[in-house]
């Protein structure tokens, strides 16, 4: 059992939030060719479903004889380990002030906390993931080959992977990212995690993962990978990555793990019950049409399609928004920030409607 209970949304449903989607285990749970990997998928997909104080950086600075003293964001980090059960949090293994340890994994959720808060500090001005200052907790080493990495709506959650068809969860920012943003998600009133409002849910996600690592490394729309993941698959995988922004569908294409499934436009959405609703499926769908918005603007991503992304959140979304709702959300963030006729809202509305959602009410 946990230490912390699982928060709920306000249909009820787990806040409980994973990379690897169930089908994608299911998959390896069944085959021959990896038996360790289905091993490991097996006991990740029958694992339980288990689920701070504001911190400032005080800057000095001498203007005209005076000091002047100005705090600043600045991360509360705390990782634990989990020692390889299924136990949550663990034992303390590093918190802010403390030296690195040799553990790379460790390192990895330690540093991947930090650049996530970065992120959405030096882009949006938001401090930590609850806009006001929160710790940010983490927990590694969880299982024995534990085949995911997810958020429980308290904290980070990583498995090491099976080093079959996985390699450890914490390697990969953009999954860090993505999973820490389903917790802006949250504080910023939820979005069902269902059907369009649950798939929105793992888009936004994945948005902030790739625009998370681009931020870290300072890239363009245009030199960006925009897939999130692609540190995760062993070399025996033949794949790229869980999902690709730029192009839904293709991540990888593999004998076991089977093809990407995910739509890049309306025409063809997956109809399930599967998967909460095909969340992690059907999410490839808005993830497309915030990729042209990115592309078409070009620069730096998050700094005209993610803040009209993020400004849509934060301003207050129905829990059951559903593509077109969002869509017409974010042109109306758009035109608010840049103008009706501007280049900014002209390309939200292109990004939509080249996936089959109109922002503008159009059928």
């Amino acid at each position: 059992m946990s230490d912390v209970s699982a928060p709920t949304d306000s249909l009820g449903t787990m806040s409980r939030h994973e990379i690897v989607p169930p089908y994608l285990l299911a998959r390896i749970a069944v085959n021959d060719t990896y038996p360790h990997a289905a091993r490991a998928a097996r006991a990740t997909l029958d694992a339980p479903d288990e689920v701070g104080a504001a911190r400032s950086q005080l800057r000095l600075s001498v203007e005209g004889g005076a000091l002047i003293a100005e705090a600043a964001p600045a991360p509360s980090r705390t990782i634990w380990d989990a020692r390889h059960r299924e136990r949550l949090p663990g034992e303390i293994v590093r918190r802010e002030d403390d030296p690195p340890t040799a553990d790379p994994a460790v390192t990895e959720a330690f540093d991947g906390l930090g650049a996530t808060f970065a992120f959405f500090a030096q882009a949006y001005g938001r401090d930590a993931i609850d806009g006001v200052g929160g710790p940010l907790w983490a927990t590694v080493h969880y299982g024995i080959d534990y085949d995911n990495a997810f958020w429980d709506g308290t904290r980070m959650v990583f498995g090491d992977g099976d080093g079959e068809v996985f390699h450890r969860f914490t390697g990969s920012l953009s999954v860090i990212a993505h999973e820490l943003s389903h917790g802006v998600i949250e504080h910023a009133g939820g979005l069902i995690y269902r059907d369009q409002s649950g798939a929105l849910n793992e888009s936004i996600a994945d948005v902030f993962g790739a625009l998370t690592e681009q931020h870290a490394r300072d890239e363009t729309s245009d030199d960006a990978t925009w897939l999130i993941g692609p540190e995760l698959f062993t070399d025996e995988v033949e794949g790229h990555a869980l999902r690709s922004l730029a192009a839904p569908g293709t991540a990888y294409d593999d004998d076991v793990l089977g093809r990407d499934p995910q739509p890049g436009h309306m025409d063809d959405y997956v109809h399930t019950d599967e998967d909460h609703g095909g969340v992690h499926i059907n999410s490839g769908i808005p993830n497309r049409a915030f990729h042209i918005v990115a592309s078409t603007l070009g620069g730096r991503a998050w700094e005209r399609a993610g803040l009209i992304w993020y400004r849509t959140l934060v301003a207050g979304l129905s829990p059951t928004t559903d593509f077109a709702s969002f869509a017409a959300a974010t042109l109306r963030t758009a035109r608010a920030e840049y103008g009706e006729g501007s280049q900014e809202a002209d390309a939200v509305r292109t990004g939509w409607d080249e996936v089959g959602v109109h922002a503008d009410g159009r059928r």
